[in-house]
């Protein structure tokens, strides 16, 4: 696909630099926001080739893919990107992730747009866990990664936070003084969405990773089980801890009352349970807890990141009390009344129009 930018032309370009092929949160956002639109903007997508690459094809949003992620290296990847700005040289590029925030502003350093001015950079952080060095090997690896994060960020010219909390975490991990412009996720729900109603199909929509603590959804939902034995609980997802969920289910006699599907489509999974459990060590906007919200479920999760701008505190609870965890998950499934509610002004296609213009008004500024 030959792609170009010029002067000429009434839209400015944005070059999105996503360093993942996988549907995940980040492929979410960049979906959504592509689709939606971002006002008087040419959205292009590069990326590794995989389900995203497909996904965008698919909704005719332009996508080239090639060498930018981690599994690539870095010298590769930051080779690849440079090159791809030289021939259509964008008025900005949006990075996403922390391979392509540094990666990017690397290949970003001395290129020019296609008006002669000098590439802006913008970032989005979609993830900074709050538990410090959590995601590292060690206190040096973190260290230095945030350090990494403090030199790239100088040579940024506009930095998006998904969350307040991520927004914080900014500040407080990577020492950035400058302010940091907070955009919330926003979804879209289709249309015929069904009431909601007391019931307790429980869904946990998540990787199959430590850091989710199903675990301890297991031993909170064999307490309700005990009280409600039509209870159901659904473990969706793939990932390394697979087998020791699994064992852990049979060891509490729950292998009757819970299943393993895999992957699901997470649409159809959420119009088919009452309640969403979400126990994670750290979240910074979950998508999951987003979609749950819209599509009028009950919501039972920890009390980290962005969370808490997403449900009331009452939904909010400890992962290891496993008694407050099941009578949360019975309230939420059995009176439908205490459940999130969706704020009005996040209705239909409200929402996605609101994050896509506070994303033109980010570019506006920065190439001002």
């Amino acid at each position: 696909m030959v792609l170009r930018a010029s002067a000429g032309t009434a839209r400015r370009t944005a070059l999105w630099l996503i360093p993942v092929p996988e549907l995940g949160g980040v492929a979410r956002h960049a979906l959504d926001a592509t689709a939606a639109g971002i006002p008087g903007w040419r959205v292009i997508v590069l990326c590794p080739e995989g389900p995203l690459a497909e996904a965008l094809r698919d909704q005719d949003t332009p996508v080239l893919t090639g060498p930018v992620s981690p599994a690539d290296g870095t010298r590769c990847a930051t080779a690849h990107v440079r090159g791809v700005l030289r021939r259509l040289r964008p008025d900005v590029l949006h990075t996403h992730l922390a391979f392509a925030d540094l990666t990017g502003v690397a290949a970003a350093t001395g290129l020019r747009s296609g008006r002669g001015r000098r590439i802006r950079v913008v970032s989005t952080e979609h993830g900074i866990a709050g538990v410090r060095g959590y995601y590292q090997a060690g206190r040096p690896q973190a260290a230095a990664k945030a350090a990494a994060h403090r030199a790239r960020l100088h040579r940024t010219d506009a930095v998006i936070a998904v969350s307040e909390s991520t927004r914080e975490q900014i500040h407080a991990q990577w020492g950035h003084a400058a302010p940091v412009t907070v955009i919330r996720n926003e979804v879209q729900v289709p249309a015929g969405v069904p009431q909601p109603r007391p019931g307790l199909r429980i869904l946990s929509l998540a990787r199959l990773a430590p850091e989710k603590r199903i675990d301890e959804l297991l031993r909170a939902f064999a307490l309700v089980l005990a009280e409600h034995p039509q209870a159901r609980l659904t473990i969706a997802g793939t990932g390394p801890c697979e087998a020791e969920l699994r064992a852990v289910a049979a060891e509490l006699g729950l292998a009757e009352a819970v299943t393993f599907p895999g992957h699901v489509d997470a649409a159809a999974a959420l119009a088919e349970h009452d309640v969403v459990v979400q126990l994670s060590v750290w979240e910074n906007l979950s998508y999951t807890l987003l979609d749950a919200v819209a599509y009028g479920l009950g919501v039972v999760a920890t009390d980290v990141g962005g969370n808490a701008e997403i449900v009331p505190a009452r939904c909010l609870v400890v992962a290891e009390d496993h008694r407050g965890v099941a009578a949360m998950v019975l309230e939420q499934g059995l009176e439908p009344a205490r459940r999130p509610v969706r704020p009005p002004e996040s209705g239909g296609d409200h929402g996605l129009a609101r994050m896509t213009a506070q994303i033109d008004r980010t570019y506006a500024e920065a190439v001002a």
